[in-house]
């Protein structure tokens, strides 16, 4: 169970990276933007593509990044100048993205033919790297050892190397992301998500805000596509399939749970969401008569309860701050009765 537990953390990580993604787009630009769907693939078929190719893993991602961004921009284009309803626009992406993806992966086989899908078992990446220069500095040995004296002998993880070297690189992401909505264009890209309106009146120039905004929403996306494939040894022309659906789960779950008072509170919301996510999803796989096929019926059900608990909470509280305001309100008058009544004795005496 700890083994299964420790896998969820680890892949929730990673995805947490692509929920920071769908978080600026649908929670600060207000953009419904379905290119995720698309991006996260082609993350992940640029890295692919590049390490089968014998590139660097690190050049490959940084690709895999630049692609991602110009695809954010291509929708942001297709909506502020081309003046596409934003969800078409994002539908439209998505569906050139497949072909794109396809084309990507094509380029390597000697025919450059489109193929679905590229396997990078025997090929190095990032992870391949962290997990043997975990092992040669000696980090799972004391993990292990200490773990062992909890009694979790019996389940321990191959290597602790990745989900250090994940928390390293998620949070500096997030960090990175903190500094940037305060810096002077962040906030512009928040007004343009509050009000449009208001913010062209000041002269801010709202397409190239928001073509700015949904580049490095999909490039968040595609970094996380080309890191889930180098960590699952794969990259697969349908494993973007409901990737948005996946990223607004995180979102919600982790703004339910854990708040939006702050920028940097949202967003360490939106990174434990991803985890929580996948570690209810590990669960509920666990539970007799649930299997793989499973999997999207589960996250709908997720979605649904992490939509609804929020309301009837808030509903809750609404309803225990009006009988609170009610019994004070009858505690005040019959304050004001009793001191009436004194009154009314002491002039009759």
């Amino acid at each position: 169970m700890f083994s299964a537990l420790f896998g969820s953390v680890e892949l929730g990580i990673i995805y947490a990276i692509m929920a920071l993604g769908v978080y600026l787009s649908f929670r600060v630009l207000d953009f419904p933007d379905l290119t995720v769907d698309g991006s996260f693939v082609t993350g992940a078929s640029v890295a692919a593509a590049m390490i089968v190719l014998g590139f660097n893993p690190v050049a490959a991602t940084a690709a895999s990044i630049a692609a991602g961004f110009a695809a954010g921009c291509m929708t942001g284009v297709l909506h502020t100048k081309g003046k596409i309803n934003p969800l078409l626009s994002g539908i439209l992406m998505m569906i050139a993205l497949y072909s794109i993806n396809l084309r990507i992966m094509g380029t390597t086989s000697e025919t450059s033919i489109g193929i679905p899908n590229i396997p990078l078992l025997n090929s190095e990446t990032i992870f391949t790297s962290i997990s043997d220069f975990s092992k040669n500095i000696g980090i799972d040995a004391p993990l292990n050892s200490l773990f062992s004296s909890l009694g979790l002998g019996d389940s321990l993880p191959s290597g602790w190397g990745i989900l250090l070297f994940m928390l390293i690189v998620t949070f500096f992401i997030k960090w990175l992301t903190d500094r940037f909505l305060k810096t002077e264009t962040g906030l512009a890209i928040r007004a343009t998500g509050d009000n449009q309106r208001m913010i062209r009146s000041f002269s801010a120039n709202t397409d190239s805000l928001i073509i700015l905004g949904l580049g490095l929403s999909n490039a968040l996306v595609a970094l996380s596509g080309a890191l889930v494939a180098q960590y699952a040894k794969f990259s697969d022309i349908g494993m973007g399939i409901g990737m948005i659906i996946i990223g607004l789960a995180s979102v919600i779950i982790g703004e339910a749970i854990f708040g939006t008072k702050t920028i940097a509170r949202t967003t360490l919301a939106v990174i434990g969401g991803a985890v929580i996510y996948r570690i209810v999803i590990s669960l509920s796989l666990q539970v007799e008569g649930l299997d793989t096929g499973d999997l999207k019926l589960i996250t709908a059900v997720i979605v649904i309860f992490a939509l609804i608990m929020p309301k009837m909470l808030e509903q809750r509280r609404q309803k225990k701050r009006k009988a609170r305001r009610y019994k004070e309100r009858m505690q005040d008058l019959h304050g004001v009765n009793g001191e009436g009544e004194a009154i009314a004795a002491s002039k009759a005496d």
